[in-house]
């Protein structure tokens, strides 16, 4: 009799054991749904970028002592292929070597990365990727061109995109950070991990 009711116990036992496994799993998928955690990335549109960017302009400098430079209307935009963005500006350029004033189109583009400091998404070292300008310009259109490398090097490199908020980062106590920042064709995605 004893070894019958072993058989029983054991399988008792071993019920009560998955029946326990399933508890805890709908358990831990309950908490998730009752208690959300913080994702693993957050999303910004181009929209959100367009806005950021948009603060700064426009923009009225001299560069290299010799031009007088205006920056606006920028235009951002998304390079998913080469992790970057981009931002296409309208310039009017004056010079004394020239009789009158150029005008053309800067198109500049920029590495992203996290500024701890801040808590911000940043424009790292923006570079000219294109220069289009009209007029008498094209003997110049090297020095005008390095002129605006200069110009939006200082104004633009490390300016912030997107600043975090405290909550987004922190979570029952455990402080989270941005990670890898990826470039998509309809925003930027960063990767969010435990500091």
């Amino acid at each position: 009799m004893t070894q019958a009711v072993a058989p029983k116990r054991r399988r008792f036992f071993l019920a009560a054991l998955s029946g326990a496994g399933v508890l805890a799993l709908g358990s831990r998928t309950c908490a998730a749904a009752i208690f959300p955690f913080i994702p693993d990335h957050y999303t910004f549109s181009q929209a959100q970028v367009q806005e950021a960017v948009q603060r700064k302009f426009p923009l009225q400098r001299t560069a290299s002592q010799i031009f007088d430079v205006t920056l606006a209307d920028p235009l951002v935009g998304l390079a998913p292929d080469r992790n970057r963005i981009t931002v296409r500006l309208n310039a009017r350029l004056a010079t004394p070597f020239m009789p009158e004033p150029v005008t053309g189109v800067f198109t500049l583009s920029s590495q992203l990365a996290y500024d701890a400091p801040s808590h911000s998404v940043i424009l790292l070292s923006p570079t000219v990727d294109d220069s289009q300008l009209t007029g008498d310009a094209a003997q110049y259109n090297q020095q005008i061109s390095a002129a605006g490398a200069a110009l939006a090097a200082q104004f633009l490199d490390r300016y912030p995109i997107y600043t975090f908020k405290p909550e987004q980062l922190q979570f029952a106590g455990v402080t989270y950070e941005p990670g890898t920042i990826t470039v998509l064709t309809n925003g930027i995605r960063v990767q969010i991990v435990e500091k």
